[in-house]
Parts: structure tokens; sequence; C-alpha cells
């Protein structure tokens, strides 16, 4: 039985899901097929990724009823007009996933004509093709700001979140909005050396589970969406099989010591990531 949380507006969606990002689109559909194999029911891409149409014939060789499967994917910038540049991306991802709806659709970015695209993007959830929208990698000043100038609220965010950047400050806001946070980069791609960690690994000595199972329970205990990435078969398995252990207030504080409050990757306030990532387009 999968664990789910419920939307803003209703939607139950899954706790634990599967990303593709990073996954070559000639691995992408194996990958996807072997997940669905394995119990994963929530599926994450995006536009930029390249690996859409792989994920929908995944879909729709799994032999999965549609209303079992809960399918993200993921706006990339958009200029003005925003407006008509959303709709027919998402017609164009819709196409390549093969589908009639999507279970979310996320804003990928905080750049280009925000405001265009997310009126764009309540568009489509009226009309019920989008049955929850959200965004990724906003900042709480760029949240709140959405939030507090439109008619929708935002369904999810979702941020990079791992132990040695946990968001526990923000989650706390996005709650007092009833936006949902969701991890990227759970495993932080193995940085710091996350999955020999002393700490981590010993917590998992102490229930017989691997870090990598840690790191899940962790975040899905503290009510973070994860969708970890693996091409392994087993390894998809084993990142499913973290319900049925608890960690401890205690274990859970020892994990909270690692948190170094900075991004391992990229700063979406840092004007040089914003002009690149703004310079990277997408044929629709």
């Amino acid at each position: 039985m999968q664990k789910t949380v419920t939307l803003n507006n209703g939607v139950e969606m899954p706790l634990l899901g599967f990303g593709v990002y990073q996954i070559p689109a000639e691995d992408t559909e194996r990958a996807v097929s072997e997940a669905l194999a394995a119990g994963y029911r929530l599926l994450d891409t995006a536009a930029a990724y390249g690996n859409e149409e792989a994920v929908g014939h995944a879909i729709k060789s799994s032999g999965i009823p549609r209303e079992d499967l809960f399918v993200t994917t993921k706006l990339w910038v958009q200029d003005a007009p925003a407006e008509d540049n959303t709709r027919r991306a998402f017609e164009t991802s819709l196409t390549k996933l093969g589908l009639d709806h999507l279970d979310l659709y996320l804003m990928h970015q905080p750049f280009g004509d925000v405001y265009g695209q997310w009126r764009a993007m309540e568009a489509l959830h009226r009309d019920g093709v989008a049955k929850a929208i959200g965004v990724a990698n906003f900042y709480p000043d760029r949240l709140v700001d959405l939030i507090v100038n439109n008619e929708i609220v935002p369904a999810v965010n979702q941020i990079e979140t791992h132990p040695f950047f946990q968001r526990a400050g923000y989650q706390d806001l996005m709650r007092e909005h009833g936006v949902q946070i969701q991890s990227w980069g759970g495993f932080a791609e193995g940085k710091n050396d996350l999955f020999t960690n002393p700490l981590l690994a010993g917590i998992g000595e102490e229930h017989g589970k691997s870090v990598a199972q840690v790191v899940l329970r962790w975040l899905t205990q503290r009510g973070v969406i994860a969708i970890p990435k693996s091409v392994r078969a087993e390894r998809m398995a084993e990142n499913l099989d973290v319900f049925d252990f608890e960690l401890t207030d205690e274990q859970m504080a020892r994990i909270a010591t690692l948190d170094t409050g900075s991004s391992l990757f990229f700063d979406h306030q840092d004007p040089a990531i914003v002009t690149w990532l703004a310079g990277r387009r997408l044929d629709a």
C-alpha cells in the first residue's frame, strides 16, 4: 500500500516515487518499467530531462491502469507571451507522455514570465488536464509573492532537500501556506560522502538498513515527498522498503546536526545562475 499525502486541492499524491533526472533517454524506458514493476506509482520527469517519451512508453507497456499512477512533469522557462507558450509546452509534454492529463504540472524554474506561466497553468488546472499545479526551486520570497498575487496556491514546491540542506524552517513556512514540500537531490548525488557518512551509517546499523534507506525514511517521516533515482532494479526495491521502521526523535535530532544550511549544487538567487538558467532554451 502506497503512503500518500493530501495536496491543498484534495488530490492524493504518493509520498515516495521514482525520478528520472539524468537518466539517458535510451535507458529511461527500462528503468521506469523496472520501477513500476517494483511498485512505484509516482513518476517524476520534466521537459528539460529529454526523456518524457521514454517514460510514456514505459507507462503504456506496463498495463497499469492510469488511475493508479501519479505522473509529474515540468514546464521549462517561458518568455512572454508565456500564456500561449506554456499551453503549447504542456501539450507537447502530454503528447510525448502519451497521456490525456497530468496529475501534477510544475513550473521548473522561478524565471521568465512567471506570472504569465502561472496564469496559463491555472487555466490548465481549471480545464482539468492538470489535476494539480505547483512550482520547483522557488525560494521563500518568490513563493510567497506568487501566492499573494494569484488565485491558486501552488500544491507543491519541489526543492533541493537532503541531510546537508534540510529546509526545515522553509517547510514550516510552506505548511502555513498549504504548500507540500517535495525533495529533489534527496541523496545529495552522493556529495559530502553521504553514502559512507558515519552518523547515517550508524543509524542504519541500528535498524538493519542502508544509508539510502535511512535518508528516505528521514525525508518521508518529515512529510517530505521523495523521488529517488536508480537504474538498478535491486536498488529500486531497496529504496521502497522504508516504511517498516521508524527513526527515533533522538536519531532525527542527530541527523539535524548535518545541516549546512546551504545548497550543494547552485543558488537560484545568484545572478550568474539566473542568467545561465534563463538562457537554456528548449525547443517545443
